[in-house]
């Protein structure tokens, strides 16, 4: 079964290069001190553009990919950059886990575009696929 890529990948290479591209994208967003909507796009194309590269048997990883993405990225800006986790109304002296809630919240929106997309690629990928 051929995808849309001439070799597709494997579901782990793409995770593997879904987590990369976010991790240089937060990186980059990181440079002014917070996350804002770089971040949120590199999230929204990372997890739209896996399922288009693997093959259609692979593609209930990248369908299960983007909540777990998006909280690891923030578990990792929460541990290594808290400062960077700005969300009005939050103590200053909140905790680690307290920072990863409300930065989940404040990115939900964020996360549902990025999985609906998620979803739909999926959807395309298998009324697009070749019968047996």
């Amino acid at each position: 079964m051929r995808g849309i890529a001439r070799r597709d990948l494997s579901a782990g290479q793409a995770v593997a290069l879904a987590c990369g591209s976010l991790a240089a994208v937060t990186a980059l967003d990181l440079n002014d001190g917070h996350l804002g909507f770089l971040f949120s796009l590199g999230f929204v194309l990372a997890v739209a553009t896996a399922p288009l590269s693997v093959d259609v048997r692979s593609l209930l990883p990248t369908g299960v990919m983007p909540p777990a993405l998006l909280i690891g990225a923030l578990v990792v800006v929460a541990v290594l950059a808290p400062d960077a986790i700005v969300v009005d109304g939050l103590p200053s002296d909140a905790g680690s886990l307290t920072l990863v809630l409300a930065a989940v919240i404040d990115h939900g929106v964020t996360l549902v575009v990025g999985h609906v997309l998620a979803l739909a690629g999926i959807g395309v990928r298998v009324a697009l696929a070749p019968t047996p």
